[in-house]
């Protein structure tokens, strides 16, 4: 059976959700209450969208309140891992933002924890019993909706691991590296670079695993214009657009996620739900 903490997320149709009460206390605890009999159930999936601390909290809840009805193997589906991109202390004061996070979930005691297209290979490599999903079921439903001989593009060189294993996955696509220097104090972004010298006007399809507020992309996207890029492209697992669209709209043809940290809709965005991935 599944829990779907966050009812507006049903990352597996085919099976039976749990029915429960989700609400904070004046005092502003959260509380959860299930309201079906799970006699006889031995095993249960929660399903999770974190998107603030509180979110936490209910995760927490749920997993003691499963526990306190007999439950004894309980699965996590978390497909976007809070913290993951402060996977090292650059500057001292700093905190381990993802080991805190990952600290937090192993201490439930989980059967599985299955996340999707982590930031690094740290968060996994933090979290017991992890299952990861890559991206290449994403991608590759990607480039059947742009239907054209794209280019993939790497932004930096944090994404240049996994987009040659992409590319190995479609056996189709070459791929250019880019990169891009980055304050560590004030988080300024600068000196993009494409390595090619022509793009010949071919469409060009960026792959990354977050988007917040875009800077990344935008920089990128006016240097590989300079390089001849015919039509931009983006595709990132997980859409967060902390800045909206609108500025992102102006560079990309179309813009790809998946509803891993919600759901949206724009009109040049094209969300792909994860229940057509997994």
């Amino acid at each position: 059976m599944i829990l779907n903490l966050d009812k507006t997320f049903h990352p597996f149709p085919k099976e039976k959700s749990i029915n429960f009460e989700l609400f904070t206390f004046s005092g502003g605890e959260p509380h959860l209450k299930i309201l079906d009999n799970l006699n006889e159930i031995l095993e249960v999936t929660i399903t999770q969208r974190i998107k603030s601390f509180n979110d936490i909290g209910f995760l927490l809840i749920a997993v003691n309140a499963l526990k306190n009805m007999g439950i004894t193997e309980v699965n996590l589906f978390l497909p976007y891992f809070p913290g993951a991109r402060q996977d090292r202390i650059m500057i001292k004061g700093e905190a381990l933002t993802v080991k805190i996070y990952a600290e937090i979930i192993n201490n439930l005691q989980l059967k599985t924890v299955t996340i999707f297209d982590p930031h690094s290979d740290v968060t996994p490599a933090l979290l017991n019993n992890c299952i990861v999903l890559e991206n290449y079921t994403f991608i590759k439903k990607v480039t059947k909706k742009i239907k054209e001989d794209i280019m993939l593009i790497s932004p930096d060189g944090g994404a240049l691991k996994k987009i040659y294993k992409v590319a190995k996955y479609l056996q189709k696509y070459d791929v250019v590296e880019c990169s891009k220097s980055r304050n560590i104090k004030t988080g300024e972004i600068s000196n993009f670079k494409v390595y090619a010298d022509d793009l010949k006007n071919k469409p060009c399809l960026i792959v990354d695993d977050i988007c917040d507020g875009g800077r990344t992309f935008i920089g990128l996207a006016k240097e590989l214009k300079k390089k001849n890029a015919g039509k931009l492209y983006l595709a990132v697992s997980h859409g967060i657009f902390s800045k909206g669209l609108e500025e992102l709209n102006k560079h990309f043809e179309t813009i790809f996620t998946t509803n891993s940290f919600k759901n949206l809709e724009s009109e040049k965005l094209i969300q792909i739900e994860l229940k057509e991935i997994l």
